[in-house]
């Protein structure tokens, strides 16, 4: 027992207000043999909480201090219920070590101890076979996406650019690119501009040139011909004209911006299932003036997601895609397949490198298919960029790349836009995932050390699981139903979200039960409000 006074005392003593001279409500710290090895171990918090240039913030302090995050896991296994408050529990409580979630906003306040790195080790040697034999994403080769930095170019790529850049010198001296009409006398070089960014001007053209010398395996005199063509079609095109009309918004809903990455790229969207609608598809696709229209909308829509972009060295400057074929048309639809095989031809010949990843979702046995027919004809490097991911395994794909605060609710993440329907989280309000193992039950204590309201949400990716809440005072024999104990199905709603507002100190606990022979994808996040009579 010597060992476990510590491990209560530790939490504990974390939430002692930094000064003496701080009336906070919380009781006296502990002895000093206590609590020395968490002053040892933890910088003190008046560093945090009370900068020496401004006054402290009472309310502000209390809410940081309210609560105290434990995660548990234990197998599922045919037993009596527990007893809230009885001895067994509290000891089985203080002896376990609780992991508080690091991506909380009040990570800075949870008192759990960590574990060691040594306790560690096992776990991550007991897992690694299992890693080894994941098979999602699938990819034939992993694309790493190079430095555009000109120092990290190798001798053949570096001497690659520069004679680009010496055709491309000679072409503006002799006004290759824009021919002068008969009554331009000038022999002033001509100036040329692409996504905002002239060529041959500063730092950010290597970048924009080293793309075109990527989609050509730094072939310069193809690459060279790649860029002249390209600025060729943007002039017919009237590409810079193009980006300042006013083009509606029917199709925003089919391919549309959404979110970062866990690398800050820019992810976009395309969902074509939306073309089920048959109004939709026949306002988009019945003729040839409705499919060129609907081709000027997505060049316009690419070339202003673009113009966002940093085009300096080291910076974000390609896109991550999506593409959700969920409820797709098939290859039946001419129409469709004709206006996305134009499309592709245009973006493949005039868009080089923009792409730093292409995830296929919800994918359909057919199109695999089609995807082994066209595969022979893909460049390695482009094949290196596919991820195939089916409907069971979309949303863990989707989460190996992007976080879960980031990713939309439709594909299995916590991402939503700012509203007046959900004022409480953003995409900024970090959350906790936590893998649930199979015939296992998580809980999450969310130990309450002062009157507020807790605001949660949560989910669990395709559920199959039960879900429960409950409150549990420290001083009484009894506890709150919050959410009576619920089988979750893939057809409920993909989200819960709660709140309980917190009278007699004591703790949340919500629990996940999964009776599967499958891993669970555990997602949540919570607040901290002040306390309304």
């Amino acid at each position: 027992m010597a060992d476990e006074t510590p491990q209560i005392a530790s939490p504990q003593a974390t939430h002692q207000p930094p000064s003496t001279e701080e009336e906070t409500g919380t009781p006296p710290p502990p002895p000093e043999p206590k609590s020395a090895s968490v002053t040892e171990n933890e910088p003190p918090l008046a560093s945090v909480a009370l900068p020496p240039t401004e006054p402290p913030f009472p309310i502000e302090e209390k809410l940081k201090e309210a609560v105290t995050v434990v995660e548990k896991e234990t197998p599922l296994t045919p037993s009596p219920p527990e007893q809230p408050l009885t001895a067994e529990h509290v000891a089985a409580t203080a002896t376990a070590t609780p992991t508080p979630p690091i991506s909380q906003p009040l990570a800075s306040v949870l008192a759990a101890p960590q574990e060691s790195e040594s306790a560690k080790a096992p776990k991550e040697e007991a897992i690694e076979p299992e890693k080894s034999k994941k098979k999602v994403p699938e990819s034939l080769i992993s694309f790493k996406e190079e430095s555009n930095k000109v120092s990290d170019l190798s001798d053949f790529e570096r001497r690659a650019l520069e004679e680009f850049k010496l055709l491309i010198q000679e072409a503006l001296n002799n006004r290759l690119f824009t021919p002068a009409s008969p009554s331009e006398t000038t022999n002033s070089p001509e100036e040329v501009s692409i996504w905002g960014v002239p060529l041959l001007k500063d730092d950010r053209s290597n970048v924009i040139l080293l793309k075109f010398l990527r989609a050509r395996d730094f072939k310069v005199k193809e690459s060279f011909a790649m860029l002249k063509n390209t600025i060729q079609w943007r002039r017919e095109f009237n590409v810079d004209e193009l980006i300042k009309e006013d083009m509606g918004d029917d199709l925003e809903i089919v391919v549309f911006m959404r979110g970062q990455d866990k690398d800050g790229h820019p992810v976009c969207y395309n969902v074509y299932g939306e073309f089920q609608n048959k109004e939709l598809y026949v306002k988009t696709f019945a003729d040839e003036v409705k499919r060129s229209k609907f081709l000027r909308w997505r060049i316009q829509f690419l070339e202003r997601s673009i113009r966002k972009l940093d085009f300096n060295p080291g910076g974000i400057n390609t896109i991550f895609q999506v593409s959700d074929l969920k409820n797709s048309p098939g290859p039946g639809k001419r129409e469709l397949r004709v206006a996305t095989k134009q499309a592709l031809q245009i973006l493949q010949d005039n868009y080089p490198e923009f792409v730093t990843k292409q995830v296929f979702v919800n994918v359909p046995w057919w199109y695999l298919a089609f995807y082994k027919m066209i595969s022979p004809f893909l460049t390695q490097r482009t094949k290196s960029k596919f991820v195939f991911a089916g409907p069971s395994k979309s949303a863990e794909t989707l989460l190996k790349y992007i976080p879960p605060e980031q990713l939309p609710i439709q594909y299995g993440g916590l991402g939503v836009d700012f509203c007046e329907c959900n004022p409480m989280f953003t995409a900024d309000d970090q959350l906790t995932e936590i893998t649930v193992k199979p015939a296992t039950k998580q809980t999450v204590e969310i130990i309450v050390n002062e009157k507020c309201t807790i605001v949660w949400e949560l989910r669990v990716v395709n559920w199959e699981v039960s879900y429960g809440a409950e409150y549990v005072p420290n001083e009484r024999g009894y506890t709150v139903i919050i959410q009576k104990t619920k089988k979750m199905y893939p057809t409920d709603e993909p989200v819960v979200s709660n709140s309980f507002q917190i009278i007699e100190l004591g703790k949340i606990l919500l629990t996940i039960d999964n009776p599967t022979a499958k891993k669970k994808k555990f997602l949540y996040r919570f607040k901290v409000m002040p306390y309304e009579d």
